[in-house]
């Protein structure tokens, strides 16, 4: 059965105003966040005025950019040992046959379905098993955990895409395996290992569960030096800087989403 256009246009309609309207209620408290953010007045109940003095006070905080440059330490760090480790444990699944295999793939994805209490208390029970004091490494090493998962989530998506004859002709054209990987299949998996580097480059640095409890005296991250200032209430300093965390994080994930997007591209051409 045909629809007209006539009867397809009030439909397309209706969908169009329903989306607006979800999108909307779900990006309203950001635009309340925005707005207030911009409030001369010290307290967020009260409009006083515009004013830009809230951005340039965040810039001369030392325990914002203190807490700042030890989130940063801790995405990058974790992020740079996941990509290692998360693109290996996505290639070894996705080309090579071992007992096991099965369940060591369910265990190695569980991070992602794991709450982020758990995997914080038991990455807390393991450090204090072991002695091992806290520190900002232990905030590395614990966001390595659930970043491993999602890096090898993206880049196995990427890699069962591929053609695995490509290898296979490297390698009968006399390339070495370890020159196939990183001369022909790497270079395919990159887009892939790029947009998954991303999206858990955003979860560490947006991370407070965890964090909290495997910091160590010093060690405190953004999201918990924002949590510790709005117990006495929501200031419009942390209204801008949460404005800034979400206009970072924003353009992050689209860049991870355009990587992704060419990628597929790159392969259906």
């Amino acid at each position: 059965m045909n629809i007209s256009p006539i009867n397809k246009k009030p439909r397309v309609l209706w969908q169009a105003v329903f989306s607006v309207i979800v999108f909307f209620i779900m990006y309203l408290p950001i635009l309340v966040l925005s707005f207030y953010s911009f409030n001369q007045s010290p307290y967020s109940a009260t409009w006083q005025g515009f004013t830009l003095d809230w951005y340039s006070k965040l810039f001369s905080d030392d325990r914002i950019l203190s807490a700042l440059s030890n989130s940063l330490i801790v995405a990058f760090c974790a992020v740079g040992i996941s990509s290692v480790l998360g693109t290996l444990m996505a290639v070894g699944l996705a080309r090579y046959k071992f007992p096991g295999k099965s369940l060591y793939q369910g265990v190695a994805y569980l991070p992602l379905i794991i709450p982020d209490i758990a995997i914080a208390v038991a990455t807390l029970v393991f450090l204090a098993a072991f002695a091992i004091p806290l520190s900002i490494w232990t905030i590395v090493a614990a966001h390595v955990v659930f970043c491993l998962a999602y890096i090898a989530l993206v880049v196995a998506s990427r890699l069962n895409n591929l053609d695995p004859h490509l290898e296979e002709a490297a390698l009968d054209l006399g390339a070495t395996p370890v020159q196939a990987f990183i001369k022909v299949l790497l270079p395919q998996l990159m887009p892939g290992i790029i947009a998954g580097c991303l999206l858990a480059f955003v979860l560490s640095l947006d991370d407070f569960l965890i964090a909290s409890f495997t910091a160590g005296s010093g060690s405190n991250t953004l999201p918990m030096e924002i949590f510790s200032r709005i117990r006495t209430g929501v200031k419009p300093d942390i209204n801008a800087l949460s404005v800034i965390l979400i206009t970072v994080s924003a353009i992050v994930a689209f860049i991870a989403e355009s990587t992704r997007i060419a990628g597929e591209r790159q392969i259906n051409n």
